[in-house]
């Protein structure tokens, strides 16, 4: 938008941004008709671009009445629309839904000239520029009129046709995800099926080792056991024979005392 301190100056401003657009159109309207599938559609795009080349004229006039040389000034606002028009040829294959996005782009570009022409009008008859009203009021009507036609072809075929071959190409996919689906669960069926498999093993694993570390467990105490046994024995064996010794002991000092005493009486 133009930044300028008085209304004239601003509408000068705006001048050189559709004369700019107008230009970047008539390069661009060709590339959409060679896009196009539909003979009618190509036909709207071929006469649009007779009709553009005509508004460039009608700005010229304009600048003309103004005392301004005619010179654009570069339109960042339809260079987006060409370019996403540009981008809408590359990414689609042909056919219906082309022709739609084509209409799309086609009726972008048009309101974003509607806009323009609506407000170079009206700036137009408040600063009383009696002559450039007419040719602004008359590009305007071609815009419009172009973009009812694009209406006109999409609404009448064009666009049923587009949702007639997404509904075809969505039955095909639907397909597609429906066979991937089940083979997804499938394999994750098996990967279940491996999983409780491995499960079982380390069960049974788990198992055998807890059976053989019970059995370990059970020598160790029986070892463990029988040497307490043993020793215990061995004990009581040594008390026996410390108790015979000390029986002999006695027996032995009895003997020596009764010797003693015949001794005594053979004296």
């Amino acid at each position: 938008m133009p930044t300028t301190s008085n209304l004239r100056d601003a509408l000068v401003e705006e001048l050189r941004d559709c004369y700019d657009a107008e230009k970047q159109l008539v390069k661009a309207l060709p590339k959409l008709a060679a896009a196009a599938t539909s003979a009618d559609l190509e036909a709207a795009f071929s006469s649009h671009l007779d009709e553009t080349r005509e508004h460039v004229n009608r700005l010229e006039q304009v600048f003309g009445i103004l005392d301004q040389p005619p010179r654009g000034k570069h339109c960042d606002g339809i260079a987006g629309i060409i370019k996403e028009g540009s981008s809408t040829i590359e990414d689609e294959d042909g056919g219906p839904t082309m022709d739609a996005c084509l209409i799309a782009a086609g009726q972008r570009a048009e309101h974003y000239e509607m806009a323009a022409y609506g407000t170079l009008i009206a700036w137009a008859k408040q600063l009383g520029l009696d002559d450039a009203v007419p040719l602004l009021e008359q590009t305007l009507d071609e815009e419009e009129a172009a973009d009812r036609k694009l209406s006109s072809l999409g609404e009448g075929g064009i666009n049923q046709s587009a949702a007639e071959n997404t509904a075809m190409n969505g039955s095909s996919n639907g397909s597609g995800k429906r066979q991937s689906a089940r083979g997804d669960e499938d394999e994750a069926e098996n990967d279940s099926e491996m999983d409780e498999n491995d499960n079982e093993d380390e069960s049974t694993g788990s198992a055998g080792a807890r059976m053989a570390m019970s059995r370990a467990a059970s020598n160790s105490s029986g070892r463990s056991r029988t040497k307490s046994s043993g020793a215990r024995g061995s004990s009581s064996r040594s008390s026996s024979s410390q108790r015979s010794a000390r029986g002999g002991g006695s027996r032995k000092s009895s003997s020596s005392r009764q010797g003693r005493g015949g001794s005594k009486k053979r004296r």
